[in-house]
């Protein structure tokens, strides 16, 4: 595989199914998100490579084109149905389906990269259509295999930007609207701010695209996209992995023996948790379909994860209780541990 692949970018076999890539992906994206790598240019163009190949990957339709085309498959105005034609035309005069092809002026251009090609056959487009390569006629055809070529076939989408947001916790996981206003020369020209809605759930590293904010088209075509790289600032008690979501929360030493009734905060509003008796620090409880949710997926859950708190004020009275509890327990608590 080339360096570059999308599966060697994600580290995943071409077999990899959708879990196998989304969980090296988040893996991936947290390591090398710019926020913990600052000045990192290294670090910061491979996150980009990683969310490029997460966006193919986790895509069926996308991922099914670059399977069996390569990037190119991925390219704007792309027709995957001319380019089986073409190939299905070369094998059938012995070119192998993946060869080159060069102009009757003498220019040369490689068309490779794609999966299952050939041995390399050269096919001169004026043997093929019996004029030359830029006069018209059949030769059209690669202007629509590839979106390109001598002739301009209508006016052509602008370019798509890139731009990174930040936003907190909360809205993360319920979703906001934020407000983007221009910069630099849209800015100067009086440019209007942009609502944007961020979807309940987005993750650290996640994308969203905004259709016709990006570059103006310079041939009348529509403007390209905007797309929006997300980081999530880190919230001060919560702690998310996947769509689950984890809080330590703090009981005193009465209420771990005892047993006790707390309220936990949720993301839906706070519940009401039964702790059991002699609850030890470290016990976890799972509050179900208290994680994340996100449109189409069922929602993850909630862990908390207990932790006893013993008093810090010192007194004779509290010694001498702590002398009376100690004696309740003469076994060592650390006698199974062992490298």
């Amino acid at each position: 595989m080339a360096a570059d692949d999308f599966y060697s970018v994600l580290g995943v076999a071409k077999s990899a199914d959708a879990a196998t890539i989304k969980k090296a992906y988040r893996k991936l994206a947290k390591d090398l998100h710019p926020d913990k790598n600052p000045g990192n240019a290294a670090a910061e163009a491979k996150f980009k490579s990683v969310n490029r190949a997460f966006d193919t990957l986790s895509n069926d339709t996308k991922r099914k084109l670059y399977d069996e085309f390569g990037e190119e498959g991925l390219r704007e105005g792309f027709d995957a149905d001319k380019v089986r034609a073409y190939k299905r035309w070369s094998t059938s005069q012995g070119g192998g389906g993946g060869g080159g092809f060069r102009g009757g002026s003498g220019g040369s251009g490689g068309f490779g990269g794609y999966p299952g090609g050939g041995g390399g056959q050269t096919v001169n487009l004026e043997d093929l259509f019996g004029g030359a390569a830029g006069g018209g006629g059949n030769s059209e055809i690669f202007g629509d295999l590839f979106g390109r070529g001598r002739r301009q076939r209508g006016p052509q989408k602008g370019q798509d930007l890139e731009s990174r947001v930040s936003i907190d916790f909360v809205s993360a996981i319920k979703g906001a609207s934020l407000e983007l206003r221009p910069s630099g020369s849209a800015a100067a020209s009086g440019g209007d701010p942009l609502t944007v809605r961020i979807p309940a759930g987005a993750s650290d590293g996640s994308r969203v695209r905004i259709a016709g904010q990006g570059a103006p088209s310079s041939s009348g075509g529509p403007p390209g996209d905007l797309l929006l790289d997300i980081t999530v600032e880190p919230h001060a008690y919560f702690k998310r992995e996947g769509d689950d979501l984890h809080l330590d929360v703090p009981l005193t030493v009465n209420e771990a023996y005892r047993g006790a009734k707390v309220k936990v905060p949720t993301p839906d509003g706070a519940v009401t948790l039964k702790v059991a008796a002699h609850t030890q620090s470290g016990g976890v409880a799972r509050v179900r379909g208290k994680g994340v949710t996100r449109k189409g997926t069922p929602p993850g859950d909630l862990y908390v994860h207990y932790l006893v708190r013993v008093p810090q004020a010192e007194s004779p009275e509290l010694d001498e209780l702590m002398e009376k509890v100690a004696a309740f327990q003469p076994e060592d608590p650390r006698a199974d541990i062992s490298f």
